[in-house]
């Protein structure tokens, strides 16, 4: 993200434009929280998993940091997801990267 860059994120990949049951093509976050790490043991997946929240200027979204993801991604980091997915949990969007997608961090909160 770029200080000339006014239009982060782009109005498609915006939370608020999230709709449950479809694809997370590309999303911008800032992490907001992230929720203490539990370890998950099913036939799909074994890890640590966590619950985070994050925002843009649209709103604010549930994720699923999975992995590697729970120890790389720190409050204040601006996150992006590629090819995730979003569901509805409890009223509320979640998004994810799930096994196929793709998680980076595109700025870290502190550094410059």
């Amino acid at each position: 993200m770029s200080d000339n860059d006014s239009s982060w994120p782009s109005p498609a990949n915006r939370i608020v434009n999230l709709r449950p049951n479809s694809p997370v093509r590309h999303l911008e976050m800032v992490i907001l929280r992230i929720y203490p790490q539990r370890l998950v043991v099913s036939q799909q997946f074994t890890g640590h998993v966590a619950a985070a929240c994050g925002r843009d200027e649209t709103g604010i979204v549930g994720l699923v940091l999975w992995g590697s993801q729970v120890n790389d991604v720190r409050v204040g980091d601006i996150i992006r997801i590629e090819s995730g997915w979003c569901r509805l949990r409890e009223q509320s969007l979640v998004v994810s990267t799930g096994r196929t997608g793709r998680m980076s961090i595109v700025s870290r909160f502190g550094s410059h």
